[in-house]
């Protein structure tokens, strides 16, 4: 017999209820360039849902968690959309185990929105990162140099 669920579907991600993310509120405290009133970072860290997070300024971004204890990480997810217009975001994710006073280069990656077919951009990445004391997210919300602001679904850690 086939296993199936129905599913809500407003839902702005796959349940992963298989899964225990880092509770990044209580492990880590956040630094970014900028954001938009109605959209905080906060809303794109936490499992409670939300808008997600929007900068508040057009051109490149940056999220960086600042662990208080040293975190091994196995997994992390990303949910990136763009409903409006057609873009070539990029994204490069980098990890430090000094506290942020050098970095690795985990990933970098670019994708092209195109509404109304293309707009939304779910990563899963298998990772074996161990002692990480501070992540960042740096966001090119379009690489054609266009006026577009950075936006996060959703960023998960386990």
């Amino acid at each position: 017999m086939m296993r199936k669920q129905i599913i809500n579907p407003s839902q702005k991600e796959p349940a992963s209820t298989d899964h225990a993310w880092l509770d990044l509120e209580r492990l880590a405290r956040v630094e970014i360039t900028s954001e938009e009133t109605g959209h905080p970072v906060e809303s794109a860290l936490t499992t409670g849902g939300g808008p997600g997070w929007l900068a508040g300024e057009n051109g490149k971004q940056t999220i960086r968690l600042l662990f208080d204890e040293p975190q091994a990480l196995g997994l992390i997810h990303l949910v990136f959309e763009e409903e409006r217009r057609e873009r070539t975001h990029e994204f490069v994710l980098r990890w430090s185990k000094d506290g942020g006073r050098s970095y690795r280069e985990i990933l970098r990656q670019q994708y092209t929105f195109s509404p109304p077919g293309a707009t939304r951009e779910v990563e899963d990445y298998t990772v074996n990162l161990d002692g990480v004391t501070a992540l960042e997210l740096t966001i090119v919300p379009d690489i054609s140099g266009g006026d577009a602001r950075a936006s996060l679904i959703s960023l998960r850690l386990g």
